[in-house]
């Protein structure tokens, strides 16, 4: 097998619309409907998918709300994604220097509306 990377995430939620919005007002991530009832989160060549809880179950055994942990990279400085956070008063959890995938990367932890645990980073 020759594995090479993520496609997407999904995400289970009790509120799509206050995910879409904490992503896409908060984030300034590009939100949107992929097709009529299903929302999405892109990124660069990424995306995550988002899974109405109300919905329908999800496929994966136990995904529930507020249980992913996950790291974005970023390009601007996690200080100022630490400025928009607080303005828009989201707790920051934790700062500092980490170990990333590739590589040593400065972190800014905080949760989203769902209590999931994202980490933003820039590669050091």
């Amino acid at each position: 097998m020759d594995i090479f990377g993520f496609d997407h995430i999904v995400l289970a939620c009790n509120s799509v619309s206050d995910t879409v919005a904490f992503y896409g007002d908060v984030l300034g991530l590009e939100v949107g409907q992929e097709r009529p009832g299903k929302w999405a989160i892109w990124f660069g060549t990424n995306k995550i998918s988002l899974q109405d809880q109300a919905d329908k179950p999800a496929l994966a055994a136990a995904t529930l709300p507020g249980t992913a942990n996950f790291c974005l990279l970023a390009e601007t400085d996690v200080s100022e994604i630490a400025r928009r956070l607080q303005a828009h008063d989201v707790p920051i959890l934790d700062t500092g220097p980490r170990i990333g995938a590739t590589g040593p990367i400065n972190s800014v932890y905080f949760h989203d509306p769902e209590g999931n645990l994202v980490e933003i980073a820039n590669r050091a």
